[in-house]
């Protein structure tokens, strides 16, 4: 995210901006592509954006081919429907929390409340069960590859991310939990995995180094007394933007633990609720619950440039965005996976 302009940043310099300079958010068009048989909890896309997979109270992942689920909205071919789900995998006993996708083999690995973080080869058009299982002690409920592979971090119901050796298995746990006692709601690593953040429920967020798991900047009381819902990291490392149950959004500064910006006028009280950057992050995707929208910002200026209608029954609960090209998905109550794409 380039945030300088002329010697400062553009978050510092966002007082000198005039209203009516935020940019407007492309025309988007969006289906409902599928069906789970239960709430629909979460979706990920997968690093190169060829693939998404949904994860669901039903105890099925979903995954679907990027490229068929465009098709699909062109509506059906000469050869007849277009089938955007290649797969279901089933092999949970309890509601998917998390999903992530290995940053370089087609691998997709699942955290849920069975305790368990399982891991799909969906090179292998025939899978639909796990080939390797990481037992926790704790319902799971974030995962996160780090960039390398070889690593993945967990956040559970324990206080402190459990940090796995994904070719042994080896659990390790930060010698310096910073008096942390809540539940993680989202763990998610930076772009070099230098650094990981902890979004918890007792509201607060903790940045940790990457290598030697020590909390580098505790943001307590980041969300006030309600839970911090997720926190991601910004591109160039430098930002964290987070979501939480008091219908905020926050943009803070990794270097000092400053809040830099707050992206208001959506409501999210009840859900794991995302907030996210579109793929060039010029903008901030959320969901508002009340309304039934997804609601987006220019991520400058902090002004709400569009409020689109979810097309769900009901609150939408989660958004992933492509980090490649502009596209989205959005999941609901209502057991829905919803599609979205720019208009041309």
């Amino acid at each position: 995210m380039d945030l300088k302009v002329s010697g400062c940043s553009r978050a510092l310099c966002s007082m000198q901006v005039v209203k009516g300079s935020s940019k407007s958010f492309p025309k988007h068009e969006t289906r409902h592509v599928s069906d789970h048989k239960n709430v629909v909890r979460c979706a990920k896309f997968s690093p190169d954006g060829k693939y998404f997979a949904t994860g669901s109270g039903d105890t099925s992942i979903k995954f679907f081919e990027v490229a068929k689920t465009k098709q699909m909205m062109l509506g059906d071919s000469k050869d007849g429907p277009v089938r955007p789900v290649i797969r279901t995998f089933y092999d949970h006993m309890q509601p998917i929390n998390d999903l992530d996708f290995h940053p370089e083999n087609p691998i997709l690995i699942s955290a849920a409340k069975d305790n368990t973080i399982k891991f799909f080869d969906f090179s292998k058009s025939v899978a639909r069960k796990a080939f390797r299982v990481i037992q926790d002690t704790h319902n799971v409920r974030s995962v996160c590859f780090h960039p390398c592979g070889d690593y993945l971090i967990a956040g559970t119901d324990h206080p402190v991310a459990h940090l796995y050796d994904i070719n042994t298995f080896t659990c390790y746990l930060s010698a310096n939990p910073h008096d942390s006692s809540a539940a993680i709601n989202q763990v998610r690593y930076s772009s070099t995995g230098s650094l990981y953040v902890t979004a918890s429920k007792d509201g607060s967020l903790r940045i940790w180094d990457g290598i030697s798991a020590e909390c580098v900047r505790p943001i307590i009381g980041a969300h006030g007394s309600t839970e911090a819902t997720s926190a991601i990291f910004t591109k160039d490392e430098k930002y964290i933007l987070s979501c939480g149950k008091d219908s905020s959004i926050k943009l803070w500064e990794v270097g000092t633990g400053r809040l830099v910006k707050q992206y208001v006028g959506a409501v999210h009280r009840q859900f794991r609720c995302q907030a996210v950057f579109n793929q060039t992050e010029e903008f901030v995707l959320s969901t508002d619950e009340q309304n039934s929208e997804v609601v987006v910002w220019d991520a400058i200026t902090a002004e709400i440039v569009s409020r689109l209608s979810s097309g769900h029954t009901g609150a939408p609960r989660w958004l992933s965005h492509s980090t490649v090209e502009p596209v989205f998905v959005t999941c609901g109550n209502d057991r829905s996976v919803r599609f979205w794409k720019h208009t041309v």
